[in-house]
């Protein structure tokens, strides 16, 4: 078997992303160097206390976990409790951790190991606001060249936006940081809403995570219950979208994925359509193509996926 991707997630649990990490941690293709936390779904001193939680309900205490922004570059914390709960993880009673946060700050963390990794072996996994990539990238430009490629959940174009009409949660969060990852040329691979709203939670396919009859599947069902009631009220549809695992899977799994190299140019000055994710498809601007775009899954097969993956946790 070849070497395990190295990978850092940066997150903001979150349900959705709390599925990822157990994705990322069930698959022996991936060795994740460090998660670190920042400010998105719940404020920071949340959402770095939930990627411990996850952590430790796979059995993985070793994991360094790392708390970095406390809020956006430039505007204020915008915060998602009406879809993920006052917790950010509200369905299953998941006990308090004992697993230490580390001293270090994320930022800095992400700026020594991409410094200290050989370059090019580094995959940055960002599930929330792009604050930590940012700050990382303007402390320390040199680490751009330095990582093999960002693949991240955000933004949205033919869908539109979650949050706002135009704007997807994670990219209106923090637009300048999100302007400042889409101009850095790194090689960037986008999971926007467009394919993740084909990603449907269903009840067929909860109840496959909750027939694991495993601490971590029936964790799972009772999350993604929770989480989905929100869009449920909201699409009309059977199921939220599961965001964030895209991430991972794409990881994993390419294949389960079809998009288009475009350029993205993200809004941070107008509040009518602050962060929306302007993406060039048809190639009518001659702005540099700077992302892979993905708007189709297989939706079926990323599911199968999700299950054969969190079944491998006890």
């Amino acid at each position: 078997m070849p070497q395990p991707r190295k990978i850092i997630i940066d997150t903001d649990p979150g349900q959705d992303d709390a599925i990822a990490i157990l994705l990322a941690l069930g698959s022996p293709e991936l060795q994740i160097v460090g998660i670190s936390a920042v400010a998105g779904n719940v404020p920071l001193k949340l959402t770095e206390k939930n990627a411990r939680k996850i952590c430790e309900l796979a059995g993985r205490p070793d994991i360094k976990v790392y708390s970095g922004a406390i809020r956006p570059l430039a505007r204020e914390l915008v915060t998602a409790e009406e879809v993920h709960g006052k917790t950010g993880l509200n369905g299953p009673d998941l006990p308090e951790p004992t697993m230490k946060l580390q001293d270090q700050y994320a930022v800095d963390f992400i700026v020594e190991t991409l410094m200290k990794e050989e370059s090019g072996t580094i995959t940055l996994c960002p599930l929330g606001p792009l604050t930590n990539v940012a700050l990382a990238l303007i402390r320390e430009p040199r680490i751009a060249p330095r990582i093999k490629e960002i693949v991240l959940m955000g933004g949205g174009f033919f869908e539109g936006g979650n949050v706002t009409p135009t704007a997807e949660f994670n990219i209106y969060v923090d637009p300048h940081a999100a302007d400042v990852v889409f101009r850095s040329g790194i090689p960037i691979v986008m999971m926007p809403v467009d394919v993740t709203h084909k990603a449907l939670t269903t009840s067929k396919r909860i109840e496959a995570f909750r027939k694991l009859g495993t601490k971590v599947g029936i964790a799972a069902a009772e999350m993604l219950e929770f989480f989905e009631r929100y869009d449920e009220g909201k699409y009309g549809t059977d199921g939220g979208p599961l965001h964030d695992p895209c991430v991972i899977a794409y990881l994993l799994k390419p294949g389960l994925f079809k998009g288009r190299y475009c350029n993205v140019t993200v809004e941070t000055t107008s509040e009518l359509t602050m962060g929306m994710t302007v993406v060039d498809w048809w190639g009518v601007t001659s702005r540099e193509k700077n992302a892979m775009v993905m708007r189709d899954i297989d939706h079926d097969g990323f599911f199968a996926l999700l299950v054969e993956r969190l079944g491998r946790h006890n």
